[in-house]
């Protein structure tokens, strides 16, 4: 056997410091794997949230100050459930009133988790808690909506809705707290009132025929008192007009009066002047261009007519 055949076992051996970097290459890989491990399962709490610790589907721990956390990798796992207040827009249900009419109520309810150790315990998920406030704000909207006359509803001088909706909210926090679902009931609001499709048309027909009666009734008003005016208008006319009269009748009295005494104190002076004045003023009177007038030729009349005054 010749000497090339033959291999050296040793020098196949890694060195020393092969050996060396491998353990270093491991430390480095198991180390990475460690801090990937726990940068992966801590998690941040932010504001107005709380995070639930679970351990084999039961909740160990309820992280509720903003900051950073920790859990235990692979037996733990984090769920978030809000810390704020939220808005639950309860489904339009049909409601009968205390005089047996039929409505259709749309509410809004405001509610927030107080407790997620009791809404966990007792309503298990967040959509559960959600659906049992529904249905209790529903019962409790129907009870004190049933003890309301249909017009004390939809018309706002007569409405209940300012206590109405107090009646609601401590109705359903008392049997959410008898419960212990850990949950608050802040707000509900009515949106609005609907009526079914089948009555709709029947109430407005009741509207228009009430707004006519009340339109009707302003206008019978507003005539009466149109009339009332107006005879109270020509009233005072007629006597302002028969004063005015009467005052114009006095005045012309006195002017006619005045206006006789000047002349009886004028025509006093010159008689002569008056008689020539007078006959003058029956010229006027008695003649036009078709008169014709015999006369003697020496009547004084005729005379002056003719123009020969003495």
């Amino acid at each position: 056997m010749s000497d090339e055949n033959i291999v050296d076992i040793n020098e196949r051996r890694p060195s020393d410091e092969w050996r060396k970097y491998t353990k270093l290459i491991a430390v480095a890989v198991i180390l990475i794997v460690i801090v990937v491990t726990i940068i992966s399962n801590l998690f941040i709490v932010e504001q107005g949230e709380y995070k639930v610790v679970r351990q084999f589907g039961e909740v160990v721990r309820i992280e509720n100050e903003p900051g950073l956390s920790y859990k235990i990798p692979f037996i733990q796992n984090v769920t978030t459930l809000p810390k704020y207040q939220m808005v639950y827009d309860i489904p339009p249900a049909e409601i009968n009133t205390r005089d047996k009419k039929r409505m259709l109520a749309d509410h809004y309810a405001v509610w927030k988790i107080e407790s997620p150790q009791l809404m966990i315990s007792n309503a298990r998920t967040f959509q559960n808690a959600e659906a049992i406030m529904g249905e209790l704000i529903f019962s409790a909207i129907r009870a004190e909506l049933g003890q309301l006359n249909f017009d004390e509803i939809i018309n706002e001088e007569q409405s209940s809705r300012g206590s109405f909706n107090d009646l609601v909210r401590d109705r359903v926090n008392e049997a959410l707290e008898r419960n212990k679902y850990g949950i608050l009931l802040t707000d509900v609001r009515m949106k609005r009132i609907d009526l079914p499709e089948e009555n709709e048309e029947a109430v407005y027909r009741r509207m228009i025929s009430e707004r006519q009666s009340t339109a009707q009734d302003y206008l019978s008003q507003g005539d009466a008192e149109a009339n009332r005016v107006r005879a109270k208008t020509d009233k005072e006319v007629q006597e302002m007009l028969a004063k005015a009269n009467a005052d114009a009748n006095e005045i012309i009295g006195e002017g006619e009066a005045e206006a006789a005494k000047i002349y009886n104190e004028s025509f006093g002076r010159d008689t002569e002047f008056y008689q020539l004045y007078r006959t003058l003023q029956s010229y006027e009177t008695t003649i036009n261009d078709e008169t014709v007038i015999v006369l003697p030729a020496d009547s004084p009349y005729a005379r002056i007519l003719m123009g020969y005054i003495d």
